[in-house]
């Protein structure tokens, strides 16, 4: 059952329905014992619950909790309750989950879901990325990679940024000239690593032609209010 809702949360993602399940913010950082607070609008569903999961990096998702704006109060799944996991609702379509007193295990996705009736299927938001740690995060640190001598040969070629922070999650985005990138990029989930960091993994593919012309390149990494930068092109790649 578990395996076939992690496939049911891939899918249903990407799925174009009646509804749009929408969740804000995209990425939550906190330090320990702060409370965390994430939005749900159900879109053109009104009569249905929301419900909301969490899904911890290669784990499987679990059920949290199941709230409509004419309950009380939620009902919960095996291993969650109030008053360290609650819900509120600020209209029926607007729903909030709301975890209290954040520790390093609440780091995860959390994903909000309902019915949509009116097409017989679950639809669910993109989720919400919580990161927790125990102490001040440090800004990540980013290494940037220019294309290999053999792409250079060809019309297409990749640049790669490896981001080492102290946390799972983080927003990875391109810019080229200062404009932002909206296509081309491939970023990999979290990797831990011995010394109990994380590595992520951001490819973005250009053209050889604007390599060639010295366009400028940017990573730019994003943990809470931490932000790190890593500028390219290939002068700074001759240069180095």
């Amino acid at each position: 059952m578990l395996g076939s809702l992690c496939t049911l949360i891939a899918a249903l993602t990407c799925v174009s329905g009646v509804t749009v399940v929408t969740q804000k913010p995209p990425v939550v950082t906190l330090r320990k014992g702060e409370t965390a607070t994430m939005d749900c609008n159900l879109g053109t569903v009104t009569k249905s619950a929301a419900r909301w999961y969490k899904q911890i990096p290669g784990g499987v998702p679990q059920f949290i909790l199941y709230f409509h704006h004419s309950f009380s109060s939620p009902t919960y799944g095996s291993g969650f309750s109030a008053p360290k996991f609650t819900s509120n609702h600020q209209s029926q379509t607007n729903y909030c989950l709301i975890i209290n007193n954040v520790v390093e295990g609440d780091s995860a996705v959390y994903y909000c879901a309902t019915w949509d009736g009116s097409v017989s299927e679950v639809v669910f938001g993109q989720g919400t990325k919580l990161s927790v740690t125990g102490s001040s995060l440090s800004p990540p640190v980013l290494t940037v990679f220019p294309p290999s001598i053999a792409e250079l040969r060809s019309n297409t070629a990749t640049l790669l940024c490896l981001s080492s922070q102290s946390v799972p999650f983080a927003d990875v985005t391109w810019l080229v000239g200062g404009s932002p990138v909206s296509s081309g990029i491939s970023t990999s989930t979290a990797v831990q690593q011995p010394d109990q960091t994380f590595h992520i993994s951001s490819y973005l593919a250009i053209q050889t032609s604007d390599w060639n012309m010295g366009k400028l390149y940017k990573c730019k990494v994003s943990l809470g209010s931490q932000t790190s930068e890593k500028d390219i092109n290939r002068l700074k790649r001759l240069i180095q």
